[in-house]
């Protein structure tokens, strides 16, 4: 049975997300210190290279124009996830907490370089397919928003069997 403790200590979530900041940041600055805007290197041969860009726009280069609105937006993100796992809301599992978390670092990785540089820098292009080029904020928001869709599909099938009944609890 899962424990539903709304109060759980946010303090490792916390962690995690600082953590992944500062990966995120670090990345940031090799790709900086090491690439020119625009230069290739492999990272993976035939998958993944990197690719030094600065983006300021959203996912794929959107609102480009409109930084300081995507800041402002990562900033609003960041004090509610903040909040959300102090008081424990929308995050009442260890699953739900890990989702919260990744997308809070995701933000909050963003934020900084929005807010101190003016763009975001981007690095990872697959070399397979065209897309998009993204970055270590960008992996943990895409995996965190997918994780809680998951945990919610999840949770809610699970409650929908106690509520509906299972199969062989209906009349044939």
């Amino acid at each position: 049975m899962e424990r539903k403790d709304r109060r759980a200590r946010p303090w490792p979530w916390y962690a995690l997300a600082g953590g992944l900041v500062v990966a995120d940041q670090v990345v940031k600055g090799l790709v900086r210190a090491t690439l020119e805007p625009g230069q290739t290197r492999p990272l993976i041969p035939h998958l993944i290279e990197l690719l030094y860009v600065e983006n300021t726009g959203g996912a794929f280069s959107i609102l480009g124009r409109y930084t300081w609105v995507l800041a402002l937006l990562s900033a609003v993100v960041t004090v509610g996830l903040t909040l959300c796992l102090w008081k424990g809301r929308l995050a009442n599992s260890a699953p739900s907490r890990l989702c919260l978390a990744l997308v809070l670092a995701g933000a909050a990785g963003n934020l900084i370089d929005r807010v101190g540089r003016g763009s975001v820098t981007d690095m990872f292009n697959f070399t397979f397919i065209r897309f998009g080029v993204f970055n270590v904020a960008d992996v943990c928001v895409v995996c965190g928003i997918l994780g809680y869709a998951v945990w919610i599909l999840c949770t809610q099938s699970r409650r929908g069997g106690e509520e509906h009944g299972t199969d062989a609890d209906r009349p044939r």
